[in-house]
Parts: structure tokens; C-alpha cells; sequence
């Protein structure tokens, strides 16, 4: 990845670029903001790491730089008593503390690859998904995702995605031919269809996955025990197993936005059927 540090202390700086570089990731380091503002408007940074100090408030930097990068940019606000809900108020996507703890900083990496290859693969257009069946397409959807993530950057909003796929679907396309994994993929939409409330919106991202975006939780753990009663009922439906051949996998994925981490992860099975 392509990564700006923007931060006066030169030795987490140091500490930041030799924990990095080896990785094979790019550091640049710019201990001016308004330098950095101006790099991000020429050079597309994935990621940018910002030390607002000795400022009172990081938004205005935090906002300036987001809007400067060509591309969505992933910005993780720094500091030695910066807490997670501040820098997304401030319209970061997260937070390091100082000083810098190396797993901190693997995960705040790791966080920004995940959340940025979410938004090219549901941005990328080359394929769509219609709507029908009460799943709307994937063009419709891109756009209410990154709203959310429009609306965590101006208003410190959280919000989350719940993605449902098939994981062996290239075995069973190989195996079988598209047409038994697309069937099974249809099957799949057909349940999750029959699942969901009325005020879920569900979106065909693949040709063998779902989302379900969930908008502003009423309380915080509603995001978590959507996901496993999802995967609970999907455990459940003993049809969407029996198929001949080589035996369905589906994985559910809960996602938290502007973070980008992977909160819960299930995988599906014929032997985890819940008689």
C-alpha cells in the first residue's frame, strides 16, 4: 500500500516506516500539514496516517486531506489519548494511540487494505447485478454503501454490512458447471429474501454473495446478533445443504464501517445443520 505519514515526532515515524517497509508497503513521511494536504491532491495514498497535534481540532485537517485525495483514502487519526469514537467523529476511519503498538499498527494496516478493496469491488461497474426477487442490484447498492461511509466521514455514523456467499462456489462451478452453483446462489436469495425484515436491504455483489447493509444500530451489540441470527437460520434450512454432488459452504461476514474490520466471521456446513 501506498502510505502517508503525516507527524512531527520523527521517532514514530521511524518506528512506523521500519515496521512497514519490510512489508512491501511505500512510506512517505511529511511532518507539514499543509504540505500533506498538497501531496494528497497529487499522489493517491491509500492510507494516511495524521498526527493533528499541536491543533485543537483534528476535523479541519482530517477533512482537508480526505477531500484533497483523488480516491477514497483511508485515515487513521493519531494521538496519546485519541479514543476510536472521536476519530471518526472527526471524520477519520479509526484510531492509533501513541505510542505507536506495533499490533495496533498491523491492524489499522489491515483494517484500511480490507475497507479500500471493499470499495473498488462493489464500485467496480464492469459487472452488475439486476434487481429481482427482492435483491436490488449491485450498482443501487454501491451507492447506498457509500453513503454510509460518506455519512461516518461528515457525521461520525456507524454502520455495518453482513456479507452471505458461497465459499466453495468456484469448486462446485468447476465441478458441477454454472449452472448447479448459480442455482444454489439463487437458493440462497430466495432464503435470505424470506429472512430478512422489511426494512433490510439486500444487494447481489457476486455471483455467489450478498449484502445486507445495516444503517445507524439502535445499540451497539443489534449489528453482532443480526449477524449470528442470520447464521443461525441459514444453519437451520436443511434444503439449502442438499444438493448432489460436492456439499455447499456458505460463509456470514460482518463488516463495521469506516473501519473496515471484520467483526464476525461464520462458516456454514452440512454438519452444522441445526436440527
Amino acid at each position: 500500500m501506498k502510505i502517508l505519514i503525516v507527524d512531527r515526532e520523527e521517532i514514530t515515524t521511524q518506528l512506523m516506516t521500519n515496521r512497514l517497509e519490510p512489508l512491501g508497503h511505500k512510506i512517505t513521511h511529511e511532518p507539514v500539514k499543509n504540505n500533506a494536504v498538497e501531496r494528497a491532491s497529487k499522489e493517491n495514498y491509500n492510507l494516511i496516517f495524521v498526527d493533528p497535534a499541536p491543533l485543537t481540532s483534528a476535523r479541519p485537517v482530517i477533512l482537508n486531506l480526505r477531500h484533497k485525495a483523488g480516491k477514497y483514502t483511508y485515515i487513521v487519526q493519531m494521538g496519546s489519548s485519541i479514543t476510536r469514537l472521536e476519530a471518526i467523529k472527526c471524520g477519520a476511519n479509526d484510531a492509533l494511540s501513541k505510542p505507536i503498538d506495533p499490533e495496533n499498527l498491523d491492524n489499522a494496516v489491515n483494517n484500511a487494505r480490507s475497507l479500500v478493496k471493499q470499495i473498488q469491488r462493489i464500485g467496480d461497474d464492469s459487472t452488475d447485478f439486476p434487481s429481482a426477487g427482492g435483491i436490488i442490484s449491485k450498482s443501487a447498492f454501491n451507492q447506498l454503501f457509500l453513503s454510509a461511509i460518506d455519512r461516518a466521514d461528515r457525521y461520525g455514523e456507524r454502520s455495518y454490512v453482513v456479507f452471505f456467499g458461497i465459499k466453495n462456489h468456484r469448486a462446485i462451478c468447476e465441478s458441477e458447471g454454472p449452472y448447479a452453483a448459480d442455482c444454489l446462489s439463487a437458493k440462497l436469495s430466495q432464503y435470505l429474501v424470506r429472512l430478512r425484515r422489511q426494512s433490510d436491504i439486500i444487494a447481489q455483489t457476486e455471483s455467489f454473495e450478498y449484502a445486507l447493509l445495516l444503517q445507524r444500530p439502535m445499540y451497539e451489540t443489534e449489528p453482532k446478533e443480526a449477524a449470528n441470527r442470520f447464521a443461525e437460520s441459514i444453519g437451520g434450512y436443511e434444503d439449502l445443504f442438499e444438493k448432489e454432488g460436492i456439499a455447499p459452504e456458505f460463509y456470514i461476514d460482518l463488516i463495521d464501517l469506516p473501519i473496515g474490520s471484520q467483526i464476525i466471521s461464520h462458516t456454514l456446513s452440512k454438519n452444522d445443520i441445526i436440527a
